[in-house]
């Protein structure tokens, strides 16, 4: 687990980092790494995992809503919490789809909330799976699967690092996988709709990878409902 805290005030780092430290210490949890930015910039030239993201709106240089915008556009999918004065940045804010806006002075009962919300949702998306890949057996989290996709009775497995085949059909994928961040958009694909980018009346486009899968007519409809639901949900 790595949280990322990106505000160009240091005393309101202090307090984040401290909110942090007390939630999981409580809970006895270990290994959870912390990483401070006091830039937009830095953050988004920042290559390491990000888990959940506290962003400040407000800071010199590139601000927490270009910052935002940037790392979506670079296909990242990390929860990102806003921290903000001011309530007119939040239409801004929603277009990169953030999850929870905190205002300052931060309220300790909510930041606490979010951040319990925060955790569930990625338990949620964090399936973990055994699959078997010919001679030897690679463990896979859902969230880092794009797609899959039907192939001569078997499955391609298409995840973030790389392809995997499978001897299940996609009816078992469809069953094991998380309902709420997958949808079955025609008959041989499975689609994480984490990473999508845009869909027309007969494809969606994934912002990895180069992907892309077809759309059926009977299943646009219900595509379209299970798309703003899940954006609903972020």
């Amino acid at each position: 687990m790595r949280i990322l805290i990106c505000d160009d005030e240091p005393l309101m780092c202090d307090k984040i980092e401290s909110l942090i430290n007390t939630y999981f210490q409580r809970r006895k949890v270990k290994g959870v790494e912390i990483a401070r930015f006091h830039d937009g910039k830095s953050l988004t030239k920042d290559e390491g995992v990000k888990d959940i993201i506290f962003l400040d709106i407000e800071m010199p240089g590139m601000n927490g809503i270009c910052a935002g915008n940037l790392l979506r556009e670079n296909g990242e999918n990390a929860i990102i919490i806003v921290i903000t004065s001011y309530a007119e940045y939040l239409d801004d804010a929603m277009r990169f789809h953030v999850f929870r806006y905190l205002s300052k002075p931060i309220d300790e009962r909510r930041f606490y909330r979010n951040l319990e919300d925060a955790l569930n949702q990625i338990r949620s998306c964090s399936v973990k799976i055994i699959l078997e890949n010919g001679q030897e057996s690679v463990v896979v989290s859902s969230k880092d699967i794009l797609m899959v996709e039907s192939a001569n009775r078997k499955t391609i497995v298409h995840c973030i690092d790389a392809d995997y085949r499978s001897a299940q059909k996609i009816s078992f994928w469809v069953e094991k996988l998380p309902k709420e961040n997958f949808i079955q958009s025609h008959r041989s694909f499975l689609v994480n709709l984490e990473y999508v980018s845009r869909f027309d009346n007969d494809m969606i486009y994934l912002s990895k990878n180069g992907l892309s899968a077809f759309l059926t007519r009977r299943k646009h409809a219900e595509f379209h409902n299970a798309y703003l639901l899940y954006l609903g949900r972020k």
